[in-house]
């Protein structure tokens, strides 16, 4: 961090907003060593050149170093505006931006797994109507769309959807799902 820590990074900007240019230098000093290595663990192939997106967020922060809230942390507001710049560069070239799953794992619950055997199935779904049984199995575990499945029992779509919702609704009242 170029020997500074947030605190000292917010005097600076604090400082320098007030007017002191030589404060104001040793803040973008400061930020820019920062700005450099965010931007760099970021862009991960070519087309995008990291020193651009570097002096756009510095150019960001001098215009806009009036929105900065003197009582917050500095650097979630500099990363910010950093990632925006990060966002546009990608934008310009053409690129998507790829997020390495594993720098955004933390921030998703993991999914509960429910499994379901076959048996399970099955017993669900004997439970049905012969005709809701057929429809249920054809779309929701054969995979089979609304029309296939009206066409295979000749049945109009409405009439499918309303087997099919009526079908899983009892499924669940079944199994205490509703």
């Amino acid at each position: 961090m170029n020997g500074r820590s947030e605190r000292e990074l917010a005097d600076l900007l604090r400082i320098a907003i007030a007017g002191d240019e030589r404060c104001y230098a040793a803040f973008l000093d400061g930020v820019s060593v920062l700005v450099r290595a965010y931007v760099r663990r970021k862009i991960s192939h070519g087309g995008v050149d990291p020193e651009d997106v570097v002096q756009e967020t510095l150019l960001a922060i001098h215009l806009k170093r009036h929105t900065w809230r003197p009582d917050e942390a500095v650097l979630p507001w500099v990363y910010a505006i950093a990632r925006f710049k990060l966002i546009d560069a990608f934008r310009r070239r053409g690129r998507r931006i790829e997020i390495d799953v594993e720098d955004i794992a933390e921030t998703y619950a993991q999914p509960e797994v429910e499994t379901v055997s076959d048996r399970d199935i099955g017993r669900a779904l004997d439970t049905l109507a012969p005709g809701q049984r057929s429809v249920v199995a054809a779309i929701s575990v054969e995979g089979r769309s609304i029309e296939e499945t009206a066409r295979q029992f000749g049945m109009n779509e409405t009439a499918v959807r309303v087997a099919l919702h009526r079908g899983l609704a009892a499924i669940a009242r079944r199994f205490g799902q509703d």
